[in-house]
């Protein structure tokens, strides 16, 4: 049996990136050949679901009947499970995880764990660093700079940003860049993977009318954004080997 793997992408702040994020790693799964499902956790309307509808379900991890729907189906013979924790949900729903005996069941090496925590650039955003790396043992912590609004993370003078860094013994950082603002907008418009909108590809398969600018511009932005998934070696976590992508080249 395939041990199971949770990846959680979350933060204690909204409009910091975070389902871009989720977005990025669902189409590098994909093109990976790593099966995966998503829950959206941004109940009842949703966000991730628009972009992934064959593989995301909505759920309110806030209650039992929806944390049974994820946590009791891991073993559904599927690779990777990706949750989109709805902003300010993070560390309630780690909470919830510890609780339930799963971070327990992650230290003792039954499930594949992992959190990408997508930071804001004030030190609030800094604060929740200490409070969600009290659940992290067990854990792969990742720690995400995103930058894909624009975010000025250096106005952090460099001793508070390696007090806050520095405390955590295992956590590594990631590096989202900035994807040119109308590209970014014509995806949103189109409501597609990323990986779709590079393929010209419309909500059904059928072919669409991408501008090829734009298209170029979110190719080589999902490049560089995998390139850091590459690098943290996620592929492995997954139980997987990387993919030759001759887009990249």
């Amino acid at each position: 049996m395939v041990k199971p793997v949770v990846i959680v992408v979350g933060a204690d702040k909204g409009g910091v990136g975070k389902t871009t994020v989720s977005r990025t790693l669902l189409d590098y799964f994909s093109v990976n050949n790593v099966q995966t499902r998503a829950f959206d956790t941004e109940s009842p309307r949703g966000t991730l679901k628009r972009f992934y509808p064959e593989i995301t379900e909505i759920v309110d991890m806030t209650t039992t009947a929806d944390q049974m729907k994820i946590f009791d189906t891991l073993n559904s013979g599927l690779s990777v499970t990706v949750i989109d924790a709805r902003a300010g949900l993070l560390s309630s729903a780690l909470a919830s995880l510890r609780d339930i005996g799963f971070l327990d069941s992650a230290r003792s090496g039954q499930i594949t764990f992992a959190v990408f925590h997508i930071l804001g650039s004030s030190i609030a955003s800094l604060d929740e660093i200490a409070e969600t790396a009290t659940f992290m043992s067990g854990a792969k912590y990742y720690l995400v700079k995103n930058f894909i609004n624009d975010t000025q993370f250096f106005q952090w003078d460099q001793a508070t940003y390696n007090s806050y860094f520095h405390r955590i013994k295992h956590a590594t950082e990631l590096v989202i860049p900035k994807l040119n603002e109308m590209a970014y907008e014509q995806v949103e418009v189109a409501s597609v993977p990323f990986i779709d909108f590079v393929a010209n590809k419309g909500r059904n398969d059928e072919p669409a009318n991408n501008s090829f600018v734009l298209r170029g511009y979110v190719r080589h932005w999902l490049a560089n954004v995998w390139s850091e998934f590459d690098r943290i070696n996620l592929t492995e976590l997954a139980g997987a080997k990387s993919a030759t992508r001759a887009g990249e080249k």
